[in-house]
Parts: C-alpha cells; structure tokens; sequence
C-alpha cells in the first residue's frame, strides 16, 4: 500500500494516483495537510523540494 512521503501514513492506490507528481511522490494526504487544502500543499512541497 502507497505511503506519504512527507509523513508516512498509509493511502489508498487511488489517492496515490490521484494526487502523486510525475515522479509518483506523494508529498501529502489526509493525515498530515488539511483535505480542502491537499493540492495547495502537494504544490508548495513539490516547489520547495526540488
């Protein structure tokens, strides 16, 4: 089963799918970012980590 990244929490394949980068990281989810914020946070993540 996929893990966050950023704090290693088990998600589901089709939230991986959903919300990973090109790279398949997935660099937040549920348990560590807020649900009505998830894509503002994978986005500032991924900016900040390249």
């Amino acid at each position: 089963m996929p893990r966050c990244d950023h704090c290693g929490s088990h998600v589901s394949d089709r939230f991986a799918r959903v919300f990973a980068d090109e790279h398949g990281d997935l660099n937040a989810c549920p348990e560590c970012s807020a649900n009505a914020g998830i894509a503002e946070v994978v986005r500032e993540r991924g900016r900040t980590g390249d």
